[in-house]
């Protein structure tokens, strides 16, 4: 008697599938994970697997929305999220989430360093019990510990000079749950006696070779150094062919006039979206919260 083959026609599966789009009741405005950005949820259509790639000008906040990303997927998705670091230590990362969710500067939390920060908002040294702290310190402990759930979820990895992407794909490895994955400053990947734009196609399709193999969402950030940002955003999609997504950070400086300092407008331009749409979404930054708020 013949074996029924292994291989499946598209026909033959159709009732199946279907059935199980009928059988979704919820509506879902969108279908990959929740960014905790509506707007950016609706342009993507959510966070699929593939690369995405960040890129903009020093200074104005790609690290803080990689971040705040990360964080707000774990949070809204139960996902692990790993977030390697070239530049800023665990601390700074650290200072920039407990800023961001207790509305105190970050130049307010890190004069705590007497309290030497050994967890999220965890204060250890001088004072021992809750009621000799500060009622600010106390605020934060209190926030940080609301957060514990899904700060359970968050890894991070300061990066040496030795970081490569066998030692990155390894660490990943050890999470058992497809994290949600943060490489800031990718360009330390490359080659350092090459120039930054020689070392981009390189290291861009490296990395979507990574988040293909591993079949997880992976968000690289690059700086734009050129002069004066001469580059025009929609100029990037033909630089890199490899990724599946390209956002590019503008200020927008006629808007940030409008706004109260230290507040800095700012325009993400989804330059190559191969899962939706391409346009612009506007966000208000302020670096003392390092917190990113989309605006209408």
């Amino acid at each position: 008697m013949a074996q029924k083959p292994l291989i499946r026609s598209e026909g033959e599966q159709l009732e199946e599938v279907l059935d199980a789009l009928q059988q979704q009741q919820q509506v879902e405005e969108f279908a990959g994970w929740d960014t905790g950005f509506a707007n950016l949820n609706r342009a993507l259509d959510g966070i699929f697997p593939g690369l995405y790639l960040l890129i903009g000008p020093p200074a104005c906040g790609k690290t803080a929305l990689a971040k705040q990303l990360l964080d707000q997927i774990a949070r809204h998705n139960t996902r692990p999220g790993i977030f390697f670091s070239f530049s800023d230590s665990k601390n700074e990362l650290r200072i920039k989430t407990l800023a961001r969710l207790s509305a105190m500067e970050n130049r307010e939390i890190r004069r705590g360093s007497a309290y030497l920060l050994h967890w999220y908002g965890m204060p250890k040294a001088h004072h021992t019990s809750a009621d000799q702290l500060a009622p600010s310190w106390e605020k934060l402990r209190r926030i940080a510990e609301d957060a514990r759930s899904w700060l359970d979820l968050i890894y991070l990895i300061e990066c040496d000079r030795s970081a490569n992407l066998q030692t990155i794909g390894a660490q990943i490895r050890q999470i058992d749950a497809e994290p949600f994955v943060v490489i800031d400053d990718c360009q330390r990947l490359g080659e350092m006696n090459r120039t930054l734009p020689a070392r981009l196609p390189i290291v861009v399709e490296q990395l979507q070779a990574l988040a293909l193999e591993l079949k997880l969402p992976l968000c690289a950030t690059w700086p734009d150094l050129s002069p004066k940002n001469e580059i025009a955003p929609h100029a990037w999609s033909d630089k890199v062919a490899g990724a599946d997504v390209i956002m590019v950070m503008e200020k927008d400086l006629p808007r940030t006039t409008q706004l109260t300092e230290p507040n800095v407008a700012i325009t993400l331009h989804i330059v190559k979206n191969r899962g939706g749409e391409r346009g612009k979404l506007a966000f208000d930054f302020n670096p003392a919260f390092a917190k990113f708020v989309e605006t209408e």
